[in-house]
C-alpha cells in the first residue's frame, strides 16, 4: 500500500515542504489549513470568523478531493491564537459538523504561520 498525495486547486497550495493531504489505504490525513484564499494564498481577512470559515472550507475541499466526506472525519485538531475565540469557533464549526461530531481537540498557541488566527487539521476515512 502506497501513500498518495492529495492536491486540489480548491484549497490553497502548501506554504512549505508538505502536501495538502496524504491518502493511505482508507485513511486521509489533511495538513493544517489556515484561512487562506485558494487563488492567492493570502489570508482571506484579519477577522477571526472569516478566517475560521475559510480554513474549514479549505479542509472540506481537501477531504472531498481525497475521496472522503465531512461525515467520515474521525478527528480534528484546532489551533487558536486566542482561546477567547473558542465560542465563536464552535458556532462556525457546527455549520460544518452539526449532526455528526468527530473527536476534536482545541488548543491555544502563541503564533501561526502568516499571522493567522486559526489552523485546522483532520484525519478522515475514505473507504467503507
Amino acid at each position: 500500500m502506497d501513500c498518495q498525495i492529495v492536491d486540489t486547486e480548491r484549497a490553497p497550495a502548501a506554504i512549505g515542504p508538505y502536501s495538502q493531504g496524504i491518502a493511505f489505504g482508507s485513511w486521509l490525513f489533511v495538513s493544517g489549513q489556515l484561512g487562506l484564499q485558494p487563488e492567492t494564498g493570502e489570508l482571506v481577512s484579519h477577522d477571526f470568523s472569516t478566517q475560521a470559515r475559510q480554513a474549514l472550507e479549505n479542509l472540506k475541499q481537501i477531504v472531498l478531493a481525497g475521496g472522503g466526506a465531512l461525515d467520515k472525519v474521525t478527528a480534528v485538531d484546532v489551533f487558536l491564537t486566542d482561546i477567547g475565540n473558542f465560542a465563536d469557533f464552535n458556532e462556525i464549526y457546527s455549520e460544518y459538523f452539526s449532526e455528526y461530531r468527530p473527536a476534536r481537540a482545541v488548543v491555544e498557541v502563541s503564533a501561526l504561520p502568516r499571522e493567522a488566527s486559526v489552523e485546522i487539521k483532520c484525519i478522515a476515512r475514505t473507504g467503507e
